[in-house]
């Protein structure tokens, strides 16, 4: 594996790129590519005159070309593929491309089109990125790993496909999410994109569709379980530490029997953590915090009903338990302020539960005397109404499940009624800003696990906040790669979410600007490093040197001179 590496002239202080290719190898290999824009200088000495047009373009030329041709795109999917194709020619200005273009252009590279990207994956695939570990492989491990374009890894996105989006187990097609991801922590934070390796873990599919698909790239039997599976996973972790002993792992998209298992199992072990529990957690309890500042109230002045009580569920509930704890109360005082449901209802002592759903359940006596639409069942609006709720967070993955009746009943439960819709995609939302706005009278503070256009209400737009875990993970991962953390703590993902409340604009916006997300970036990397140094995990310096340091960390996709390595 050869490492990227940008150097500093002794001389004249000019930074440079060493480069290990010339001539077709070079302008094949999409982290050096530069397109039209080699110089005449660098054409000659890397053996470059022929392959190219004679016109050398400028990055902004490139930008025009390229955006000329996506705007011609006529579908979501076809803009995807494209973006794609830009990303797998030349890395530099696909990312110039997208951060010229952010609200544009995100949902186009990762929700809603991701997930179309996924389920399409063995029909539209074109060009290998990242890779590939089947469990037919794993006695392989270090082999595999030394395909990785670089050696000098710092980041590592995995997933085995099983729970992806909304849309359940994808088999090999969930490489589209790492693939995805390490794009928006090059986007978001600035981590290089050589030193960002999507993975996908192969262990089969329980994709009955897949498995017909003649097309389908994927192992064609069952998914792996229990000890079987657990090797799998064991090998892979033990792999990248000695092939990349410094690299953070982020878990992404697993099933609901094994992400909080993994992440238990590793989180000591490994720089690691799970986007979809601890992310997810991090960025809602942000966008509460805005909320309930915005109406001059606490978190413990709250009452919380969580729609849908899986990773993503829980993960929220476990945040929430840690900025009420940061509040003065207690964990059995926090844990009283939120109603967990999932597709039963009201989750009570007695059902069959997950392992994690057991830390959350409710008594049975919590309900008694409760008024109930049918007896022996609690449904979200009985909880809703008898648990004078006023904060509803939806992550259910079912549409439309946040009925008028619900939302209306909200608006009596407060003034200012919490309506989170976090499903993804748009098509699964728990509601739509329009029906919330309606049910409450426009009184609700609304926040989408989607992006949705303004809404007018009594003739004024509003933008409707996107709960994004964007504002999150790419800056954890730069906070504790930059601060060289050996874990990543629950305490951690609590200075990220008040480092992302404090630069909410005013009272009108939930979360800062998506335009924003690189100042967002540098500041949740900030938090991430202080509590680190405080807590003895991470480098000690003082503040300023820690922001100079994940500044200088932040790539900004320009082109560099280059040179050839001899």
């Amino acid at each position: 594996m050869k490492k990227f590496s940008v150097q500093l002239d002794a001389l004249t202080g000019e930074k440079y790129i060493e480069v290990p290719f010339k001539g077709h190898l070079l302008v094949e290999h999409p982290v050096y590519n530069k397109g039209s824009a080699f110089t005449e200088q660098e054409k000659d000495q890397l053996d470059l005159y022929g392959i190219l047009p004679q016109q050398v373009s400028t990055m902004d030329i490139q930008v025009d070309r390229a955006y000329e041709n996506y705007s011609k795109k006529t579908s979501p999917i076809e803009k995807y593929i494209f973006l794609l194709s830009l990303l797998d020619r030349n890395e530099t200005l696909f990312y110039r491309l997208i951060l010229n273009n952010l609200e544009e252009m995100l949902p186009i590279v990762y929700t809603p089109t991701v997930g179309e990207a996924a389920k399409t994956f063995s029909h539209m695939f074109r060009k290998p990125r990242g890779l590939y570990i089947s469990a037919n492989n794993i006695s392989r491990i270090d082999r595999i790993l030394s395909n990785a374009p670089f050696s000098n890894i710092n980041l590592i996105v995995v997933t085995d496909g099983e729970r992806i989006l909304g849309l359940g187990d994808q088999g090999v097609g969930g490489m589209a999410i790492p693939v995805g991801k390490t794009s928006l922590y090059v986007v978001g934070a600035g981590l290089h994109p050589a030193l960002c390796l999507p993975i996908l873990l192969d262990v089969g599919t329980n994709n009955e569709e897949a498995l017909r698909d003649p097309l389908y790239l994927g192992l064609k039997h069952t998914r792996l379980t229990g000890n079987e599976y657990d090797v799998i996973v064991e090998e892979f972790v033990k792999g990248v530490k000695r092939c990349f002993p410094h690299a953070l792992l982020q878990w992404e998209d697993f099933g609901k029997h094994n992400a909080l298992r993994v992440l238990n199992r590793y989180r000591e072990r490994t720089c690691s953590f799970n986007d979809d529990m601890q992310g997810t957690g991090t960025v809602t309890l942000a966008v509460i915090h805005s909320a309930v500042y915005g109406k001059d109230e606490k978190l413990k002045d709250q009452q919380y009903v969580i729609f849908g009580f899986g990773q993503a569920g829980f993960g929220i509930a476990n945040m929430l338990i840690k900025g009420l704890m940061e509040e003065g109360l207690s964990e059995s005082e926090a844990k009283q302020r939120i109603y967990p449901i999932d597709k039963d209802g009201l989750i009570l002592e007695g059902m069959g539960l997950n392992e994690y759903q057991k830390s959350f359940m409710r008594k049975k006596d919590v309900v008694s005397g409760w008024k109930l639409k049918q007896e022996g069942r609690v449904t979200l609006f009985d909880t809703v109404l008898n648990a004078r709720a006023t904060v509803i967070i939806g992550v259910s993955g079912v549409k439309d499940v946040f009925t008028e009746d619900v939302l209306a009943q909200m608006a009596k439960n407060t003034a200012a009624p919490i309506i989170l819709a976090l499903s993804n995609p748009t098509k699964n939302s728990e509601c739509t800003p329009e029906q919330a706005f309606r049910a409450t009278n426009g009184r609700c503070i609304i926040a989408t696990g989607s992006p949705f256009p303004p809404v007018k209400i009594n003739g004024v737009e509003k933008k409707i906040t996107q709960c994004n875990n964007m504002y999150i993970f790419p800056g954890i991962g730069l906070g504790a790669i930059v601060s060289m953390v050996p874990k990543i703590t629950d305490k951690m993902f609590i200075a990220a979410a008040k480092a992302i409340a404090s630069l909410t604009p005013s009272k009108d916006f939930l979360l800062p600007e998506i335009k924003e997300i690189r100042k967002v970036s540098e500041n949740v990397a900030l938090s991430v490093a202080k509590e680190a140094r405080n807590s003895g995990l991470g480098i000690r310096l003082p503040d300023e040197k820690l922001r100079e340091l994940i500044k200088n960390a932040m790539w900004v996709p320009r082109y560099l001179p280059y040179r050839f390595e001899e």
